[in-house]
């Protein structure tokens, strides 16, 4: 498994059951997908970068940015902005559980942002989740 896909997983996993997100979005609506249209409250698992750490010689560490996007059919932003601070919550809690084949060396919520979306009936939230992945040396 690749340290993006391992991330991925883990997150997926932290947020169904995390009793604060399935609060505000079902977990039913909480998906890796890519299609359109995003149910509405719904979380879809994003775009992820893997960047090599560069600093050992065994190539072992990589920094994995996962972003997660959150929908809600609202006037204002404010319902996208209580989830992304439940998922931001969620994550910050524990240090993620990568699996047999990593481990999470350091994580963090890099950054949120709620937009307002064109059709002026959808809020759209965006968290990247910045993880230090250690390949677990077998």
């Amino acid at each position: 498994m690749s340290a993006d896909l391992a991330v991925q997983t883990a997150i997926r996993a932290r947020l169904v059951a995390t009793s604060a997100v399935t609060a505000l979005v079902p977990a039913t609506s909480i998906l890796d997908r890519n299609a359109s249209p995003a149910p509405r409250p719904g979380i879809v698992l994003g775009e992820s970068q893997v960047v090599d750490e560069g600093d050992s010689i065994d190539r072992r560490r990589e920094r994995v940015f996962h972003t997660v996007h959150v929908w809600k059919t609202e006037p204002s932003r404010e319902g996208v902005k209580l989830i992304l601070a439940a998922i931001r919550d969620a994550i910050r809690a524990e240090r993620l559980d990568l699996g047999p084949d990593y481990h999470c060396a350091d994580w963090r919520v890099s950054s949120t942002r709620a937009m307002s979306d064109p059709d002026g009936q959808t809020s759209h939230g965006v968290l990247v989740v910045e993880c230090l992945a250690v390949e677990v040396e077998g």
